[in-house]
């Protein structure tokens, strides 16, 4: 018995370690120069071109995607709700009546456009919306 659990602890050991990504150094360099002092870094596999990492950053949870040359493509940061754009929350109450705003989060991208997500909750239904920052809806 004892040398089954042993057995199924290193084939549970070899199964996670299948699970690590390598992430290409100038990828991790080009990280730590954008977001210093970045905490918590976890990093994953957004597409086949792009890695994405998850992190503490001045005390808020950050996400941010760089290609696998380097480049940064866009950041995704948590933020209060009392800090969307008046135009994103008079949006969000015209889509949604009487909807709550669980979550929200700044997007920023390369190319310069900045987004908001907010994740909301109308009665039991829970939903996401995308609102550029003049209150358009962006998708």
């Amino acid at each position: 018995m004892k040398k089954y659990f042993i057995a199924a602890i290193v084939l549970m050991a070899i199964g996670l370690s299948s699970f690590a990504i390598t992430v290409p150094k100038v990828v991790t360099e080009a990280f730590a120069k954008k977001f210093p002092g970045a905490t918590n870094i976890k990093w994953g596999k957004e597409n086949a071109t792009e890695f994405e990492a998850e992190f503490k950053w001045n005390g808020k949870s950050v996400s941010a995607n760089f290609l696998t040359n380097g480049n940064w493509v866009e950041t995704e940061a948590e933020i209060e709700s009392t800090d969307l754009p008046r135009a994103v929350a008079q949006t969000i109450q015209t889509k949604k009546p009487g909807s709550i705003i669980i979550r929200a989060f700044k997007i920023e991208t390369a190319k310069g456009k900045t987004t908001f997500e907010a994740e909301i909750k109308t009665g039991n239904k829970k939903s996401e919306l995308i609102i550029n920052e003049d209150g358009t809806m962006a998708k």
